[in-house]
């Protein structure tokens, strides 16, 4: 069954009688016209009787001639309808419903994917004015309509419009509401069909007009003459050939009008710019004749064109030729001829945009006129539309002073004059880059969006391109587009969303994944299937903003995590961890930028891969059908100084309750960049799609209390230390025994309060900071400088990659005005005891809500003095270097050094070393490494230097760990010095362990790098010092590679055997000779290892050969080694001793075969005999370091007689790579050496 309004409004209750319903709709229709009408009326009559026209008028337009009302409708004010309709509606008072669902099904058939407008049933009623009557605020008439009434106005947007209709009250039978989507635009009112005039005006009666046609008024401005009265009104007729789009510019609005005499080409161009004129923009049509009153002449001081002006009387009529009659030009003019100007005085624009020539053939575009339907906003900021689902139309040279409104799917507009290019969406981008030239009205700082385009526009846009004449452009009698021709370009560079990104770098990343690329072969076919997957286990890609076509460029907003403590850029789509370094040495502090929005264009994007396979061998590294689980972690890396800030969110900070005009707080730090507080609302610039709130890390950086129009508590203090995150169990003063309670993730630092608290308002210059200049007064107070453990926890983790040792911060609290915030215990009594045994008599739980804000470093002070002695002697030995950890005379046991990654691989844990991870992380998703295992990190003192020093670090600590690349320097904060068994020093990371990156790999180095992270060196490292012999005895502990020149004097030892890949046992006839129990292993490694003597002058050193090495010591070509390898491989192992060599437990020569006397021959020869230059590391065995003093007794030959003398003892070595040596270079060298000898004893 249909129902419509009509009927609605007939129905009545079944207790009720007819005219009870209609009374009382009636006593409320009386009483909301008479509070929302009466004071905006234009005056005349009470209100009962302008509210009694208005019923009248309801009457008429609802009921027609049965005068019914609509009881089913309700009115609304213009307060309420901004107010309480949050989302897009309609009202048809006049349809039926049948009427409604089919305009709705015609809405449906052209945009499917759209959404009808909800219909309502409200009564809109009020005044159309052009922002006249606006009470209690400045007069506003820039052009645009509203819908006024007592309670307020709203703009509007009209189809069809009438001077009259101006401060005229209006029933609008049709209309829809579309409420406000931004700050920057407003909700209005879309007027559907013409509105009804509550009390419509009588018509004028108008007399003949005396008028000037454009043909005759065009000689008015193409002269220099005078006319007779200077101040003379002219009325001209003509027909609208042209209509600009409302302008404003240098604070003014105008637009200009183009009148077409109805016999001839020739027109007159009209600028209205008085604002109760600006309405009639409004109501001129394409094509239709108008007469215009009182107009003047004038020049524009811009261009030199000659215009006619409205003046204050000016008024705009539509033609009617029998009202008017046509004036004679002598009327206006006294003297001699009309001189008309001549063609050379007139300005035309350039044809083209350069002088030169473009590097491609440009394409001519065409000027046209289309109609169509809007079918789906692009981007409202960029002016994109699209037009029947396959046409873009750009209005970003257009100024759209309405904000665009009525703009939105489903609208049919009409293009006049436009630009067409083939190619819309690409190539219409050009055009935002030249908007501000001319559409800019309020001097203001540039946009987030002209931030990020103008600089990449600027690239593409031609360098001797013209400035724009806007005047010049709208007057010119033959209009010349800007855009005559277009040059196909491909964009300079794309900001993709963050999700993206990552899918993009995550494919490359899985495509070009390779398990036989991550290992040298000549490595790979000697290792065993466990150390073959655990080389494999983790690897790294890394890409640039060139890696990319077109490079891309990262925007996001900088987020602190509150559940990973790590430092994100976001967007609406996904967030990608990403560390941050400085070039100045410092690490990443500055708080400042949390919720500015950043460009970066320089960075690296590092996918780390984690991968679970069982590879028998390396043979079979070609296929992926070994691999049982891949798993990757993504983040990006990039420099401070890389960075563009293209918004930053503003705070203000009051210094009491009853301030309120307080600046917003910045600090411009001495030795860092510009530092900022941002409240938790500034944390999320108005980007679009993004809602704040929307998932839980937001709402952790804006979770913190707003400071806005209270007081702060704040104390600033110095980082003595800071330990890493970990997941603890602190027994809080509240929590009772802490039976069952759960390890949750936290961090903890020991800091020195600099002064007491105080109230926190205006910031201040971090050379005139009040705490410091206390505490220098107060040196000797111990509540002014206390030793504090602060811990954080929960939603205070975000503070994690903010806070550093040695940097000076305020700790603020917001809504505060108790002193004694920063004194309240939050442990336990037995905690308490055990934390003053530490130093430290109290403990400060980080609240939430707090805030952090970083202020300088301690040492861009100018009075270090205000630490204590203590404190500063401490802090001055915090940080070690690598030769002294190295040294055995050093004794400590937690040390902070920083240093150089050179090699990066995943081992066993030390023999001696139990590196569990904590139970709770055991397991944690993100990696498929063994947990029982270690990476090791070589750690060098500088690029290139040989001193090397090795850090372990567990598998479990890594998941909360970024940046450890080959390349990077690393500041490794309070690590566990240990020795080995064979004396090695080496370090550990523990609970209390973290670590700052201070510097970026090089992006030569990540690409040259082995992606598995294996002897992955500088360049400068990869070129050892040379070095003698004799100087390792002096300093061996410090010495981690070097070469020397050196001959080769024999071979000791030789082994060459096949193991079993799984239970390394032997390997022959291709299968393990394993019994018990049987081992399934069919593939079998080949390993060989030789024990050569060298000497070069000045000593004597055993060094250990492996594999490849064996057959460069042999001089073996990879064709001989092969087949020395298969014959081997027959037998299962040959072991060679020559004399003066120990022979290893369990290795028995081997009986006499062929293969075995071909290679004890060779191990004899003299060929192997030969200068060479052999890089190597020194074999840091107890056993094998001896001490400089120390002598050791040898045997010597000569022919039948043995000497037996004390000789200095034999390094051991380990041979890292064998280089045939030019026997001449060996000769100059020993000259030198020599020379250099006799030198230093004369």
């Amino acid at each position: 069954m249909e129902t419509s309004g009509r009927a609605g409004g007939s129905r009545t209750g079944p207790m009720e009688e007819p005219g009870g319903a209609e009374q009382r709709w009636l006593r409320a229709a009386r009483a909301f016209l008479c509070e929302t009408l009466c004071p905006a009326g234009p005056g005349g009559g009470g209100p009962e009787q302008l509210a009694d026209s208005v019923l009248r008028c309801l009457r008429s337009t609802w009921g027609g001639r049965s005068g019914e009302l609509p009881l089913g409708y309700s009115f609304i004010s213009i307060s309420d309808l901004q107010c309480q309709q949050r989302t897009p509606c309609c009202s048809h008072m006049t349809w039926s419903t049948s009427d409604f669902k089919k305009w709705a099904h015609q809405g449906e058939v052209i945009l499917p994917k759209q959404s009808v407008l909800p219909r309502t049933h409200l009564i809109l009623i009020g005044y159309l004015t052009d922002g006249r009557r606006q009470e209690g605020k400045e007069k506003l008439m820039d052009g645009n309509l509203y819908v006024q009434d007592s309670t307020g106005s709203v703009p509007c947007e009209l189809l069809h419009f009438e001077s009259e209709w101006l401060e005229l009250l209006f029933l609008f039978p049709s209309w829809a509401y579309i409420p406000q989507t931004s700050q920057s635009s407003a909700g209005y009112v879309e007027i559907l069909a013409d509105p009804v005039p509550v009390d419509p005006r009588p018509e004028r009666v108008v007399d003949a007009i005396p008028v000037f046609y454009p043909a005759t008024a065009a000689q008015l401005l193409s002269t220099s003459r005078v006319p007779c009265q200077k101040r003379a009104k002219l009325n001209v007729a003509g027909e609208l050939a042209r209509l600009s789009t409302l302008l404003c510019i240098h604070h003014k609005t105008f637009f200009f009008l183009f009148l077409k005499c109805f016999t001839s080409a020739a027109c007159v161009p009209v600028l209205v710019q008085k604002p109760p004129q600006l309405a009639w923009h409004h109501m001129l049509q394409l094509g239709h004749g108008y007469v215009l009153t009182a107009l003047s002449v004038s020049g524009l001081k811009a261009s030199g064109h000659k215009v006619f002006v409205t003046s204050f009387s000016s008024c705009l009529l539509p033609y009617c030729a029998e009202q008017v009659k046509e004036q004679p030009l002598e009327i206006a003019w006294r003297g001699g001829p009309i001189q008309p100007v001549s063609p050379e005085a007139t300005v035309q624009l350039p044809l083209e945009l350069t002088d030169e020539k473009l590097p491609v053939p440009a394409k001519e575009s065409k000027i046209l006129s289309y109609m169509g339907i809007i079918t789906r906003v692009l981007n409202t900021q960029a002016g994109l539309y699209e037009l029947d689902n396959k046409i873009c139309l750009c209005l970003a040279y257009q100024q759209l002073l309405n904000s665009a409104r009525g703009l939105r799917p489903g609208a049919c507009v009409e293009v006049r004059r436009c630009s067409w290019e083939l190619k819309h969406i690409r190539r219409f981008c050009c055009f935002v880059g030249r908007r501000r030239l001319f559409i800019r009205s309020v001097p203001q700082g540039p946009g987030v969006a002209e931030k990020f385009l103008v600089p990449i526009l600027n690239t593409v846009v031609p360098s001797k391109a013209r400035v724009r004449d806007v005047h010049h452009e709208i007057l010119a009698e033959m209009h010349h587009c800007p855009l005559q021709q277009y040059q196909p370009l491909e964009p300079p560079c794309q900001a993709p969303p963050l999700s993206l990104l990552r899918s993009v770098a995550e494919q490359r990343s899985k495509e070009a994944f390779n398990p036989s690329q991550l290992l040298s072969p000549l490595e790979a076919q000697h290792m065993s299937t466990q150390e073959l997957n655990r080389r494999l286990a983790w690897s790294y890609d890394t890409f640039s903003a060139e890696s990319f076509q077109p490079r891309m460029v990262l925007l996001g907003v900088l987020r602190a995590s509150c559940s990973s403590g790590s430092l994100q850029l976001r967007d609406k789509s996904a967030s990608i961890p990403c560390v941050i370094s400085r070039r100045d040495g410092n690490p990443f502090a500055d708080t400042a930028l949390i919720g500015s929005l950043l460009q970066v264009e320089t960075y690296q994007l590092v996918v780390e891969q984690f991968l679970q396979s069982d590879f028998p061998s390396w043979e079979q590294l070609w296929t992926l059908e070994h691999v049982r689980g891949r798993e990757t972690r993504l983040y990006v890396q990039f420099c401070f100084e890389d960075v563009q800030i293209l918004y930053t969110p503003e705070v203000q900070v009051q210094e009491g309750p009853t301030s309120s005009d307080s600046p917003s707080l910045g600090k411009k730090d001495v030795c860092s960049s510009k530092v900022e507080l941002g409240s938790p609302e500034a944390k999320l610039p108005k980007l679009e799609g993004t809602s704040p709130g929307a998932d839980s890390e937001e709402g952790c950086d804006r979770g913190q209390s707003s400071a806005r129009g209270t007081s702060c508590m704040s104390r600033l203090f110095l980082v003595t230390q800071k330990e890493g995150l970990m997941s603890r169990n602190y027994l809080l003063a509240a929590e009772g025994d802490g039976e069952g309670q759960e390890l949750q993730l936290s961090f903890q630092a020991t800091i020195l309060w600099m002064g007491k608290p105080q109230l926190w308002g205006h910031p201040r210059k971090i050379g005139n900071l009040p705490e410091v200049e206390q505490t220098n007064h107060q040196r000797e107070d111990s509540e002014a400088q206390q030793r504090v453990l602060l811990l954080f926890m929960g939603r205070s983790l975000r503070w994690f990659p903010f806070l550093h040792p040695g940097g000076l911060y305020r700790l603020i609290v917001p809504q505060c005005l108790d002193f004694g915030v920063f004194e309240r215990p939050c442990l336990s009594p037995l905690q308490g005891r055990l934390l003053n045994q530490l130093g430290c008599p109290s403990c400060l739980i980080v609240s939430a809500t707090w805030h952090l804000q970083h202020e300088t470093w301690i040492s861009c002070l100018a009075q270090p003095q205000v630490i204590p002695g203590s404190e500063r002697a401490e802090m001055g030995q915090k940080v070690f270097s690598i030769p002294e950890l190295l040294s055995n005379s050093f004794t400590g046991s937690l040390v902070s050094f920083s240093g150089e990654i050179v090699e990066r691989t995943l081992c066993a844990s030390p023999g001696n070393e139990k590196l569990s991870a904590p139970c709770s992380m055991q397991r944690q998703k993100g990696t498929l490494l063994p947990w029982d295992h270690s990476v090791k990190l070589s750690v060098s003192a500088a690029p290139g230097s040989p001193v090397v020093l090795d850090v372990y670090i567990a598998v479990a600590y890594l998941q909360r760990l970024w940046g450890l690349l080959p390349g990077a320097k690393i500041l490794f904060q309070n690590l566990q010095r240990k020795i080995s068994r064979f004396h090695n020093v080496y370090c550990t990371y523990i609970a209390s362990s973290c670590i700052s990156i201070l510097a970026l790999p090089r992006t030569c180095l990540l690409l040259s790098s082995n992606p598995a992270g294996i002897a992955s060196k500088s360049p400068a490292a990869t070129s050892p010092s040379l070095v003698f012999l004799s100087n390792l005895l002096l300093q061996p502990h410090s010495l981690s590679q070097s070469q020397i020149f050196c001959h080769l004097s024999c071979v000791l030892a030789l082994s060459l055997q096949w193991t079993c890949s799984i239970c390394s046992s032997i390997f022959r006839e291709g299968r393990c000779s394993r019994h018990s129990p049987p081992c399934p292993s069919h593939t079998g490694v080949s390993q060989a290892s030789a024990k050569i003597l060298v000497e070069d002058g000045t000593g004597e050193a055993l060094v250990l050969c492996k594999n490849q090495q064996v057959a460069a010591v042999l001089g073996l070509s990879p064709v001989e080694w092969k087949a020395v390898q298969n014959n081997v491989q027959r037998r299962g192992s040959i072991f060679i001793q020559h004399g003066g060599a120990s022979p290893r437990p369990g290795c028995v020569e081997e009986p006499q075969d062929l293969v075995t006397c071909y290679l004890k021959s060779l191990c004899r020869s003299r060929a192997i005999c030969r200068p060479i230059l052999l890089a190597f590391s020194l074999d840091r065995k107890s056993s094998k370091i001896p001490q400089p003093d120390s002598l050791q007794p040898r045997r010597f030959l000569c022919g039948e007689m043995e000497f037996v003398s004390r000789v200095g003892a034999r390094l051991s070595l380990m041979c890292l790579n064998i280089q045939e040596a030019d026997p001449k270079v060996l000769c100059s060298l020993s000259s030198k050496r020599i020379k250099t000898s006799i030198d230093h004893s004369a």
